[in-house]
């Protein structure tokens, strides 16, 4: 047998691309200091029967959408007559909170096995989606369509989510064995080991393929690294299926024996326990009367290393609170003239507008029921016209970011815009709410206050004291300055030049704000300044969690978002 070692890397299909693009990065977005990697599970159910005297043969093309264009980035391997197949292909993405990244998921039929077929009979329906949707809620099932919008009879596409991320928790294993069965005649065995997680569904995916270890019948593989949520989706009593090959370099090894485990019993090597398995090959166990094992496996040192993430935290259930704050400021401008912030043009939306739109859009993918609310500050409210620091832009929360947006239009022409611009009470308030659900130590709740305005922070004092004070509690504090103002202070409160500090000089106990001007985003797209303005609350909803040591499985409820 010719020696060479086995590759741990998924096979790729050799199928052309689709499109005719350029081939797309592997990534979604471009670099970023802090990536976490998101693998999705495809399956589907009751696909449409294209052969005549077989089954349709499924492929799944995962396309994504750049600047308008949909490109492909990777497909499943092909299963042959199958109607309800369920892929053995990982898609890996990079996910980003403060984007909109759209996914189409394409099913086809293949005929042959270099080609994707350019009939309208080949294409078995497709769904598009984003990434946010598929994170949240962790197992989405959509119906396929085809084109026109019209349903794809029955069919279903199930898309898993599953984080894969360097800031995962993660444990690092190294095995030996031992007096292996020889499988070869003139020389000795060539054992490498595969490890199985076996999924709810009794289907089992490969975690780690070791190394080969050349003619050794007691081999010691290198230790490798691997994510819990890989090893064991983060349940220390789940089976892992674990093998012993004889490598052959013509694909056809020879089964040496397997063993069951589970990473509750890796862990006893932590109390000085030696975790040992029989190597069994069930033939056999059932054919040889005196049969013990092909030899045993040893688990020789196992370290632990819990890091948890924001995905951890979102899809262990937490829910996340938004509120924005609208400026109601004289500085603004009469609404009705055009030269106002707050003109509403029918062409042509204003910058608050924008704004809103822009981080909506992102935030509505994390909401159970769309249900979002909105206040506003320095205007008088009628009847009396007297100044409230809290304008209700809505008195009952409203449907989708559109219906903010309605509920903003509609709440200009019926109050007066004054002053001054303070933004210490909308601070406070928000914080005393975070500070109720940061008492509650089985489920966790996170605030983000988006504070959209125009002018210089007149309680400039007490908004620092705010801020100091909020950065205990489970909030973070998103500022955009609209217009031309001179925003100097709130870089200041922005804190990325140097630690913020109350009057009283006490500092922040973390970075809680993150100011954007506007004006820096009037000729980039909307994607741009959402992702800027969001960029951060990941980092800060870990630091937060971190601090308290709440871990994510404490998290128990549904992610619901509010805006």
């Amino acid at each position: 047998k010719s020696k060479e070692p086995v590759s741990s890397e998924r096979a790729t299909s050799s199928l052309r691309p689709l499109s005719t693009a350029t081939s797309p990065a592997t990534s979604l977005s471009g670099p970023a200091t802090c990536v976490t990697k998101v693998e999705l599970r495809v399956s589907c159910k009751a696909l449409l029967d294209r052969d005549t005297l077989n089954k349709s043969d499924p492929c799944v093309i995962l396309m994504v959408q750049t600047n308008g264009q949909w490109t492909e980035l990777d497909r499943t391997e092909v299963i042959k007559s199958n109607l309800h197949p369920v892929f053995a292909k990982v898609f890996s993405l990079d996910y980003y909170f403060e984007e909109v990244q759209k996914l189409r998921f394409e099913v086809y039929d293949i005929h042959g096995t270099h080609s994707i077929g350019t009939r309208d009979d080949d294409f078995l329906g497709g769904v598009e989606c984003t990434l946010g949707q598929i994170v949240a809620q962790k197992k989405m099932v959509k119906p396929l369509l085809l084109k026109y919008g019209k349903y794809a009879g029955k069919s279903t596409i199930t898309v898993h989510a599953e984080e894969i991320s360097g800031n995962n928790g993660y444990v690092e294993l190294s095995f030996c064995a031992k007096k292996l069965d020889d499988k070869d005649l003139f020389s000795k065995s060539d054992p490498f080991l595969e490890i199985y997680r076996i999924n709810d569904d009794e289907t089992e995916q490969l975690v780690h393929r070791t190394e080969v270890i050349k003619n050794n019948l007691n081999p010691v593989w290198e230790p490798f690294k691997v994510s819990l949520i890989s090893l064991c989706s983060c349940d220390e009593d789940r089976k892992l299926k674990c093998l012993v090959w004889d490598y052959d370099s013509r694909g056809k090894h020879d089964f040496i024996g397997e063993f069951f485990a589970t990473f509750r019993e890796m862990q006893k090597i932590s109390s000085g326990n030696k975790v040992t398995w029989d190597c069994v090959n069930p033939k056999y166990k059932q054919k040889k009367r005196n049969y013990k094992n092909s030899g045993v496996v040893i688990l020789n040192d196992l370290k632990l290393h819990r890091v948890y993430s924001f995905l951890d935290y979102i899809m262990g259930g937490c829910q996340i609170h938004f509120t924005v704050a609208i400026d109601f400021t004289a500085s603004n401008g009469d609404p009705r003239n055009s030269c106002s912030l707050h003109y509403i043009n029918p062409y042509q939306p204003n910058e608050y507008l924008k704004a809103l739109i822009a981080v909506g859009e992102i935030c509505q993918d994390y909401d159970s029921d769309k249900r979002f609310s909105a206040l506003g500050f320095g205007a008088r409210i009628p009847p009396n016209y007297e100044v409230s620091i809290h304008v209700h832009i809505s008195a009952l929360p409203v449907i989708c970011i559109q219906g903010v947006v309605e509920a903003y239009q509609n709440c200009l022409p019926k109050i007066q815009l004054y002053g001054p611009t303070n933004v210490a009470p909308i601070i406070t308030r928000i914080a005393k709410l975070a500070a109720g659900d940061g008492n509650i130590k089985d489920a966790s709740r996170y605030h983000i206050l988006l504070i959209l305005t125009d002018g210089v922070v007149t309680d400039m004092a007490d908004t620092r004291e705010a801020i100091v004070r909020a950065s205990y509690q489970p909030l973070s504090i998103i500022i955009v300055g609209v217009g031309n103002a001179d925003f100097t202070d709130m870089q200041i409160l922005d804190g990325d030049d140097g630690v913020l500090r109350s009057p009283k000089g006490e500092p922040v106990l973390r970075d809680i704000v993150q100011f954007v001007p506007f004006r820096d985003f009037k000729t980039a797209s909307p994607a741009a300044l959402a992702k800027c303005v969001l960029a951060e609350v990941p980092k800060q909803v870990v630091e937060y969690y971190s601090h308290k040591a709440i871990s994510p499985m404490y998290l128990n409820f549904i992610c619901i978002i509010y805006y």
